[in-house]
């Protein structure tokens, strides 16, 4: 097979690709761009493969960098583009599950090939356009199955990481995994645990956002690999009902485990271990632990305040939204934005008056009735019960301090 026209990334990456075929070596496009090409998906990635040893590539290009050259691996610098270039090589026991003990670089493409995840991503192409298939990942994209290169058990006990990537991809290309792929993932699911959970998270996030989310979730499940995962062990029957929501896709990582957060019934007490459990980012805990509430108000039919539409934000707001409408829950979007346009002010920045202005307009010192006094103003001005002006606000705080 040939691909007529290269997809502009390959375009500009092919300098490349011909300076090191010029110098006497291979040299290929190969991985997931390769795959996303022949699907007409957009290519996040190039990357090139060489049966030049990384020593050699530094002596073919003036500018490099030793990215990982002990895994052979040299980023090639081009004008304003960075392409890594990683030498074929074959790769020993992985004693940890995830990272060869060490590898050996080879001038052979057939076994760097080989030692690849799936046969979908065991593809090369050479500069002029034509596909190198050397494990039928042509036919397995056209029959849209995920298949393990060789023998599936040995692919997943070099990286148990592999086994939640075969559900991302069911998920996200809205492939089906092969069989025997499938029983080997079951065989071998406690591998898993062997894996850093932050890498876990960015696998299963991809999964819950991907187009087949229900295809994916459905096979974490039955292969088990759900049991490795923290909060999970009894949760089969919570994930499972997942699938039978509205199929509206998520749109971001706090959708998602927002409607995990609904779906296992935790509330802002037991959100935020949970998500610690999974190494997540502060931000997006305090993102999840703020929708939350909201989320329940939606579900419940129930009308927001200014002051919930002012401490949630728009962009959590749409999350919370978003996941209700999954339940046949929620408001239309839009209507729900214009409401935020309305309120009065969206941070407390924009209150007319600050510290320093009720300092000085009545004679205090800073301390703790300060910022209890602004926070009254900024609660009534919200809530439409007084004039967002520096005077009706100086005269309302002199009232505060009296009373």
């Amino acid at each position: 097979m040939k691909l007529t026209q290269l997809p502009t990334e390959f375009v500009q990456a092919l300098p490349v690709l011909q300076t090191i075929t010029q110098a006497g070596f291979e040299a290929y496009f190969v991985g997931g761009s390769v795959r996303d090409a022949l699907l007409g998906k957009k290519i996040h990635d190039v990357d090139i493969a060489t049966s030049a040893y990384p020593a050699e590539i530094k002596q073919i290009f003036r500018r490099t960098v030793d990215t990982g050259i002990q895994h052979g691996t040299v980023t090639v610098l081009q004008q304003d583009a960075a392409y890594e270039v990683t030498t074929f090589r074959t790769e020993s026991t992985y004693q940890d599950f995830r990272r060869p003990d060490h590898v050996t670089f080879v001038r052979s493409l057939r076994e760097d090939l080989k030692r690849r995840d799936f046969t979908i991503n065991a593809l090369a192409l050479q500069h002029d356009g034509t596909i190198i298939d050397l494990f039928s990942g042509l036919t397995d994209l056209e029959n849209k199955v995920i298949c393990a290169v060789g023998d599936p058990d040995e692919r997943f006990h070099e990286d148990a990481l592999r086994m939640m990537r075969a559900v991302r991809f069911e998920s996200q290309l809205g492939f089906t995994i092969a069989s025997a792929t499938e029983v080997a993932i079951k065989a071998h699911h406690q591998l898993l645990g062997k894996i850093a959970i932050e890498r876990i998270h960015d696998e299963f996030v991809k999964l819950m956002l991907g187009q087949g989310r229900n295809n994916g979730l459905t096979s974490f499940i039955h292969t088990e690999l759900y049991q490795q995962c923290p909060g999970f062990v009894s949760a089969a029957p919570a994930l499972l009902a997942i699938t039978d929501l509205a199929p509206t896709a998520l749109t971001d990582e706090r959708s998602v485990w927002l409607l995990l957060a609904q779906q296992l019934h935790l509330d802002n007490a037991t959100v935020k271990p949970f998500l610690k459990q999974w190494k997540s980012a502060n931000d997006l805990i305090r993102d999840v632990s703020m929708c939350l509430p909201i989320l329940n108000q939606f579900l419940a039919h129930t009308t927001l305040t200014n002051w919930a539409y002012y401490q949630t934000g728009l962009s959590n707001l749409l999350i919370a939204n978003q996941v209700a409408h999954l339940y046949g829950a929620g408001v239309d979007s839009n209507k729900l934005k214009a409401r935020y346009q309305q309120l009065p002010i969206k941070q407390r920045s924009e209150l007319a008056v600050n510290g320093g202005n009720l300092l000085q307009a009545l004679n205090l010192q800073p301390g703790p009735q300060l910022g209890q006094v602004l926070a009254q103003l900024e609660q009534a001005v919200v809530a439409a019960e007084l004039s967002n002006q520096t005077v009706a606000l100086i005269a309302a705080a002199k009232k505060l301090i009296k009373a």
